[in-house]
C-alpha cells in the first residue's frame, strides 16, 4: 500500500519590519468620489455636466409649461428681443463649438493653434463687454429703488413660493420699489407679476444660456446680457436689497456674493431676507455648526441674512434698511460739505 506523501515544510523566511516593505496602496482608494459617492473622473465629470446643462434647460421649460406658455426652445419662430444679446452668431467673435460668449471668454487658449486675428481675441471682446456694461447702464439708469427677487425657475404658479413672491412684488411696487429679476419663469415671473399687478415698474435682465430660456410677459425693461459677471453687476447697482426665495446653484451664487460684498464692507444697509424658513434651515445649521463653530466666519455674519416666511416682514425689512441707507446717505453728504464759517 503506497504511503500519502507528506508536503514538504515551507522553509521560514527571514521576517521584515513592516516599515520596510510599505503595503501597496489599493488601485481605487486615492481616487475622489463626488457629493454623490461617485468616483471621480474626467468622464464622470463631464457626463455630469452635460446633465447639469440639460437639468437647467428642462427647468426652465417647466417653469414657462406651468405657467402655460410653450418654451422659447420649442417654438418655431424665434422669440423677439428688446435689448442686448442675440442668438444670432458672430462669426468674427465665436468660433464653434463654443456655445455661450462667457464660455469663449473662459475658455483655454489652444496652444498649437495658430495666432488667431485681433478680432478674435480677448483684448476684442473687452470691447464688447465694456459695450454692454454701457448698455446695462445706461438703460437701467432710472431705477432709483430696484430690489431684485431670485429663486427656481421651475416653480409654477400654483406653488405657494409662487404666491408668495407675487405678493412680495406687489407689496414691494405699492411701496415704491422697481422689481428686479432674471426675467425668466418660475419665481422671477411671480416677481415681475406682483410688480404689474401693484402698479410698478418690472425689469428683467436676462441671460444668454446654451438654449433659448425667454422672458416672462410681465417685464416692462428688459435687457439680455451675454456675461454673467455683468448681469450680476447690475443686480447689485440697482437694487437696495436682495429677496431670496427657494432656487438652486443660482440662487446660492446670488446670495453669497451679497452676502461677501456686505462682509467686506462694499455695501452697507442691504438687507439679503431668505425667503421660506424650511428650505433655508439646512443651510443655515451647517453655517452655524460647521463654517461658525471652524471659525471660518464671525458670529455677527450670520446675522447678515434675515429669515421669514411672511411676504410684508420681507417687504417691511427693506423699507427699514431703505430708510437707514438714505439717512447714511444724507449723513456722509453732510460731512463731505465745506464748513461755513
Amino acid at each position: 500500500m503506497k504511503k500519502a506523501s507528506t508536503p514538504r515544510a515551507a522553509k521560514p523566511r527571514p521576517a521584515t519590519p513592516r516599515s520596510a516593505t510599505p503595503r501597496p496602496a489599493k488601485a481605487h482608494a486615492a481616487k475622489p468620489r463626488t457629493a454623490t459617492g461617485k468616483r471621480a473622473s474626467p468622464d464622470v465629470l463631464e457626463e455630469a455636466e452635460r446633465a447639469a446643462r440639460e437639468g437647467v434647460r428642462e427647468r426652465a421649460e417647466e417653469g414657462h409649461r406651468k405657467a402655460g406658455r410653450t418654451p422659447p426652445t420649442q417654438r418655431a419662430e424665434p422669440p423677439l428681443r428688446s435689448k442686448g444679446a442675440t442668438r444670432v452668431v458672430d462669426e468674427s467673435i465665436r468660433d464653434y463649438p463654443a456655445v455661450t460668449e462667457d464660455e469663449k471668454l473662459l475658455a483655454l487658449p489652444d496652444r498649437h493653434a495658430p495666432a488667431p486675428d485681433f478680432t478674435r481675441t480677448d483684448p476684442w471682446r473687452v470691447m464688447r463687454i465694456m459695450g454692454e456694461f454701457i448698455e446695462g447702464f445706461d438703460t437701467l439708469s432710472a431705477v432709483r429703488r430696484g430690489v431684485t427677487i431670485f429663486g427656481s425657475a421651475r416653480t409654477g404658479p400654483d406653488d405657494p413660493q409662487y404666491r408668495a413672491a407675487v405678493e412680495v412684488g406687489r407689496l414691494l411696487a405699492e411701496a415704491g420699489f422697481d422689481v428686479i429679476t432674471g426675467a425668466g419663469p418660475g419665481i422671477m415671473e411671480a416677481g415681475n407679476k406682483g410688480a404689474k399687478d401693484g402698479g410698478g415698474h418690472s425689469v428683467g435682465c436676462n441671460i444668454e444660456l446654451p438654449f433659448e430660456q425667454g422672458s416672462n410677459p410681465y417685464v416692462d425693461t428688459l435687457v439680455n446680457f451675454r456675461y454673467f459677471f455683468v448681469r450680476k453687476t447690475m443686480f447689485i447697482k440697482y437694487s437696495v436689497a436682495f429677496i431670496i426665495f427657494p432656487g438652486g446653484f443660482g440662487t446660492l451664487d446670488e446670495l453669497f456674493e451679497a452676502v461677501t460684498l456686505i462682509q467686506t464692507g462694499k455695501m452697507y444697509q442691504f438687507p439679503v431676507v431668505l425667503f421660506g424658513r424650511h428650505y433655508w434651515a439646512g443651510l443655515v445649521r451647517w453655517l452655524q455648526t460647521r463654517v461658525l463653530q471652524e471659525g471660518k466666519i464671525s458670529p455677527g455674519d450670520l446675522d447678515l441674512m434675515i429669515l421669514t416666511d411672511d411676504p410684508r416682514e420681507a417687504v417691511d425689512a427693506v423699507v427699514s434698511a431703505y430708510a437707514a441707507q438714505q439717512q447714511r446717505a444724507e449723513e456722509r453728504e453732510d460731512a463731505a460739505r465745506p464748513r461755513r464759517e
